[in-house]
């Protein structure tokens, strides 16, 4: 899933410290579930809003709503049962969903209310680690199902770098080194020769660093 933060209250009343009316919108999907931005967070940041603006002198009324999902139009259209009471929109989805809104509502102001950063699973609770990178070209079946893009912090490919110490990574000492598990793991399953094979050089352009990515299946569209 995708995991996200609130963004500092400084950072979010300055955004919106023009608006009079605000529509404080979280969300059901990822961000409920790393307790950035479901109903509870948007209560909270709700109550912030309007502390924050009245240091600076300022009123603001705020609609609290969440949406199933920021990031499918059908959920999108909800918004419609608040048109008119606001002359703002401040979403706590991931910035996917900011997107999503600002693309359906051209002349509405949309602001993020928290950071995007990264795919990822919980480890633990109140715990979110990265084990995706989103790159485009899933090498999992040559890595045990471990992934060495997101996971290794110099996102190598062909094995470990030489610098760990007992299974720890060097730049972060906290964190395994994924390339030792990686080797563990195709050990423990009898796949320990997948370590010699030499990977290419990696073509980063699916990673979407050349632009926005798209994807279309043919039994899904209309």
């Amino acid at each position: 899933m995708i995991i996200a933060e609130r963004k500092p209250i400084n950072e979010i009343v300055n955004m919106v410290s023009d608006a009079k009316k605000i529509l404080l919108l979280g969300c059901r999907g990822c961000v409920t579930v790393c307790s950035a931005g479901g109903e509870r967070e948007v209560e909270i940041l709700s109550s912030l809003i309007k502390l924050g603006m009245q240091k600076q002198g300022k009123s603001v009324e705020i609609i609290e709503g969440t949406l199933v999902r920021q990031c499918d139009k059908e959920y999108i259209d909800s918004i419609e049962q608040w048109k008119g009471q606001y002359d703002a929109i401040v979403s706590m989805a991931c910035g996917v969903g900011v997107n999503f809104i600002a693309n359906l509502m051209p002349s509405t102001r949309v602001y993020p209310a928290v950071n995007t950063s990264f795919f990822g699973g919980s480890a633990d609770q109140g715990v979110w680690t990265e084990q995706c990178a989103g790159c485009g070209d899933c090498v999992l079946h040559l890595t045990g199902g471990l992934c060495p893009v997101a996971r290794c912090a110099k996102s190598l490919m062909n094995g470990p770098c030489g610098g760990s110490v007992d299974g720890r990574c060097e730049i972060h000492p906290d964190v395994e080194c994924i390339w030792q598990s990686i080797h563990d793991r195709l050990g423990r399953t009898g796949n320990a020769d997948a370590m010699k094979a030499i990977a290419p050089i990696r073509d980063w352009s699916t990673a979407g660093h050349g632009g926005p990515r798209k994807t279309l299946r043919d039994d899904l569209t209309v």
